[in-house]
């Protein structure tokens, strides 16, 4: 089974991923925009665009989740990964559906005051303008209102509620507690440093 974690960027997609794969036995992480990034980058700097845009990457990412998948070897495959544009939601989902993987698409969902706020807590647009991230809220949340997917409410609800919400949705058993708020906090410094490297 494939858990896809859609959502606006600072809606929470990677902590959640992180957190509902660290809870459950045999569910493995894969982080479509590592691989995004390093196709961007080989692009001289004047020819780089959105990565979602190079059809390698939407290949890629179907190939590689097969593989994952293929292999039989975890419960699920989480996948926390913003992907708006239907066609090529489409296109990966619907290629990933045709070699007979199971997706179930997660939208996690909050208002675009929360998402600004969250993003600039995460430094985002210091320098005294907007950042690529901020741009793509209302495009991200109108895009999300429209999608077939089990929408999740995180604008106001914790992480651990949220997880829970998305275990029980496609029925994956969590088998460790919560964190304590100190470990927890200490967890999500060392995820949010490990996204940024």
């Amino acid at each position: 089974m494939i858990v896809w974690i859609n959502g606006a960027f600072g809606g929470g997609k990677t902590h959640t991923a992180y957190e509902l794969v660290r809870r459950t036995e045999d569910s493995v992480l894969v982080d479509p925009e590592i691989a995004g990034f390093g196709l961007q980058r080989t692009l001289p700097p004047g020819q780089r665009v959105d990565f979602q845009d190079i059809a390698a990457w939407r290949s890629g990412v179907v190939e590689i989740l097969d593989r994952v998948e293929s292999a039989g070897q975890c419960a699920a495959t989480v996948v926390p990964m913003t992907l708006v544009e239907p066609a090529y939601l489409e296109e990966i989902h619907g290629g990933l559906g045709a070699l007979g993987h199971d997706v179930r698409h997660i939208a996690l969902v909050a208002s675009p005051e929360t998402l600004r706020r969250r993003l600039r807590g995460r430094l985002e647009g210091l320098r005294g303008r907007e950042s690529w991230a901020m741009r793509q809220i209302d495009r991200c949340v109108r895009a999300l209102s429209e999608m077939d997917a089990h929408r999740v409410d995180n604008d106001q609800a914790g992480l651990d509620a949220v997880v829970e919400e998305i275990a029980e949705h496609v029925g994956l058993p969590l088998t460790k507690p919560p964190l304590p708020t100190w470990r927890a906090q200490a967890r999500r410094l060392r995820v949010a440093a490990a996204v940024l490297r």
